[in-house]
């Protein structure tokens, strides 16, 4: 059975490049059913061999990393110093036989929407274009409202279908640091745009159980419709 492409693609940024979206991406896999999971692109090591760590995926290493690049740059830079070009074409079609295969995908971006993929587009071109649903992963410490409120801006300018934001603590925070640096109602305010989850800091990220425990505290499922 070929499934919708649509409905069930899940296209994961954040705010930059260490804002937790790797972590976010694997606790989502693993409570999310039948899953596919996707890198759009990589420069250097890191998300992709954690995947393969944390994550029993039925599907090849092109699948899950179409785009991969050795330096740890932007990705046409790390592309042109390779004599390669950023192929999109490649990564659609690997999403493609994923969307075939599950009944649910994710895709992981690299850093935030603004962040180049080419030469021509950002992630957030990538997700209009492509009509990919989008959450954002926001780290929760001081800026994160402007953050939000930036991030939500560039969505609506591209034409991103946004689906919501992801608070995600990074590490352990009192109640009054959660409200200081991240309140949920102005946030909401500002962009709006649903918190569609609170992500908790979870102790292991290499513990599955970790991670599905923290998945299902935050009610990740909502990631899905919003």
């Amino acid at each position: 059975m070929t499934h919708s492409p649509l409905g069930q693609c899940l296209f994961i940024s954040g705010s930059d490049t260490d804002a937790g979206k790797t972590v976010v991406t694997a606790a989502l896999a693993l409570t999310s059913g039948q899953v596919g999971v996707m890198k759009l692109v990589q420069a250097g090591t890191g998300d992709r061999e954690y995947y393969q760590k944390i994550l029993a995926l039925d599907q090849s290493p092109t699948e899950l990393n179409p785009l991969y690049f050795a330096a740890p740059l932007a990705p046409p830079l790390a592309a042109q110093r390779e004599g390669r070009t950023v192929d999109l074409a490649q990564a659609w079609q690997s999403l493609t036989q994923l969307r075939q295969r599950f009944p649910r995908v994710l895709i992981e971006g690299a850093g935030g929407l603004g962040s180049p993929v080419t030469w021509e587009w950002t992630a957030a071109d990538v997700c209009a274009q492509w009509r990919l649903p989008t959450i954002v992963v926001i780290p929760v410490r001081l800026g994160a409202i402007g953050q939000a409120v930036a991030q939500v801006a560039l969505a609506r300018q591209v034409g991103v279908p946004l689906r919501g934001l992801v608070l995600n603590e990074l590490e352990p925070l009192t109640p009054a640091q959660r409200q200081d640096w991240a309140p949920v109602g102005l946030i909401q305010q500002l962009t709006g745009v649903p918190i569609v989850a609170q992500f908790p800091h979870v102790t292991d990220i290499f513990s599955p159980e970790c991670l599905k425990r923290a998945a299902l505290s935050a009610d990740m499922e909502r990631c899905w419709s919003g």
